[in-house]
């Protein structure tokens, strides 16, 4: 290649004889200008060797000569310990001459994912090569050659012959791809300009990573951030004139008792909870039985999680809710339509996800109903497998569950969206890794005796609403 004195690049082809066989223009073909005393060349020109490994590798060994491919190039080095396959001496002697592959040499990915990956082998073992790579040696430019493959204009050129990630470059293409071409002792600084500069950038990518992570977790963070001041009585100004909670929690007592003499509740096992603040400032738990008999008393400060405003009180979940079931137990027969049968993969954040559903029979469905109804209002909890992610039911049609799934029906209906910011906050996400049990080979799961007992502070109804208006305007702004 040449310049002429208006400054476009011309191209000649010239035969072993010495014979000019095409002089063009390819002005239209150069990707930018380059320095006084630099060059474009055809990067086939300034090599000498350019190959890539067998495409029919001698079998298998477990021992023996390493056959290197892509998955060896790791930190712009040949790491010969993630090598996988190995051949044998006559396996070794019939492919060495193809690539020949010596200390200094380029290593480059040429096929999918490896495209553009590059590699030095410093080892004096002899290794063949597998054809998910290219070999390549210049005359004495490898170090500069190997960052140039690296930059942004050669992946310009491994996306276009290759057509996309996951092609593969030709050696032939690759030979004819341009070359800004330095004077070597420019090479040599560039290289060692580089060298110094990469620990920087390694750096830079690390801190990118991180903050391109935290850009992607920030919505989630701030989201816990808002409900951890919801539920500790900070998101929204106290009203003097809302009904305490105290006598909310009384009004719900009331209805429990009714719902318990009409059968449509259980009694709390271990007795009722009632969390009072004694005049030591101290929290205290009573435990009552249905006749209003004392059970227990005792000091439960170190239980209690944050200080509260004033109106607020602390109550057991248990306290709040008329029923804590699950779905059924075993799996039922599967039919191709008939009654929605969800579990913890149909619940997302907030709704139902329908894309992968199973469905039973309608006598089936009946006959699960008599363990568990659900209905709009209650709270589904995911117990089993993924952990938390409450939602509330409220759909237009009826559907059964399966054991992964908990169903907590708060005695008042206006409490739900409360419980779920509860459960949804950093205060619940807290109890549920505390009760949590499994691990190892064992599922994890949330048992359904332990979901009764999780501490939860209740605001006034008023302020609730209050809370989750808020709280709900500010997760769509996030």
């Amino acid at each position: 290649m040449y310049s002429v004195s208006d400054g476009s690049h011309y191209e000649k082809r010239i035969d072993a004889k010495g014979r000019v066989l095409s002089d063009e223009c390819i002005e239209d073909e150069i990707p930018f200008e380059v320095p006084a005393g630099w060059e474009w060349v055809r990067m086939r020109t300034v090599l000498r060797k350019l190959t890539d490994g067998s495409h029919n590798p001698p079998p298998k060994q477990d021992a023996g000569y390493p056959v290197i491919s892509a998955i060896n190039i790791k930190n712009r080095r040949v790491d010969l310990d993630l090598t996988i396959r190995y051949c044998d001496e006559e396996g070794f002697a019939k492919e060495n001459p193809r690539t020949d592959i010596c200390s200094g040499d380029i290593i480059l990915g040429i096929i999918g994912g490896s495209i553009g990956n590059v590699g030095i082998f410093t080892s004096e073992k002899k290794v063949i090569a597998q054809r998910s790579v290219a070999v390549i040696d210049s005359f004495n430019c490898n170090d500069y050659l190997s960052y140039a493959l690296e930059s942004p204009l050669f992946f310009g050129y491994y996306k276009d012959a290759s057509g996309t990630a996951q092609g593969g470059i030709y050696l032939g293409l690759l030979g004819e791809m341009f070359l800004p071409f330095p004077p070597l002792a420019e090479q040599h600084r560039i290289a060692e300009r580089v060298e110094e500069l990469m620990p920087l950038v390694d750096e830079y990518g690390a801190l990118e990573k991180a903050r391109k992570a935290l850009d992607s977790e920030l919505p989630e963070r701030l989201c816990k951030s808002v409900l951890r001041q919801a539920v500790q009585g900070q998101l929204v100004p106290q009203d003097p004139s809302d009904e305490p909670a105290s006598v909310l929690l009384e009004r719900i007592r009331e209805e429990r008792t009714k719902l318990v003499a009409e059968k449509k509740a259980k009694f709390p096992k271990g007795g009722e909870s009632v969390i009072y603040r004694a005049s030591d400032g101290g929290y205290y738990e009573k435990r009552i039985d249905a006749k209003g008999c004392l059970l227990s008393e005792e000091c439960i400060d170190d239980e209690i999680p944050f200080e509260i405003p004033e109106s607020w009180e602390w109550a057991r979940l248990g306290n709040l809710l008329s029923v804590v079931s699950d779905g059924t137990h075993k799996t039922p027969d599967y039919k191709d339509e008939g009654v929605l049968f969800l579990s913890v993969q149909n619940i997302s954040k907030g709704y139902f996800d329908l894309d992968k559903v199973k469905y039973i029979s309608q006598e089936t469905h009946a006959e699960l109903c008599k363990r568990v109804k659900p209905q709009n209002g209650d709270i589904l909890l995911c117990r089993i497998g993924t952990l938390g992610k409450p939602i509330i039911v409220n759909v237009d049609y009826e559907f059964s569950i399966f054991v992964s799934l908990g169903l907590l029906r708060p005695i008042k209906h206006e409490l739900a969206e409360w419980i779920v910011a509860c459960i949804d906050s950093p205060l619940g996400l807290d109890w549920i890794e505390a009760i949590k049990v499994g691990g190892g080979t064992h599922t994890f799961k949330i048992n359904l005796g332990d979901i009764p007992l999780f501490l939860i502070p209740v605001a006034p109804l008023a302020e609730q609403q209050r809370i989750v208006d808020r709280y709900n305007q500010l997760s769509m702004l996030l």
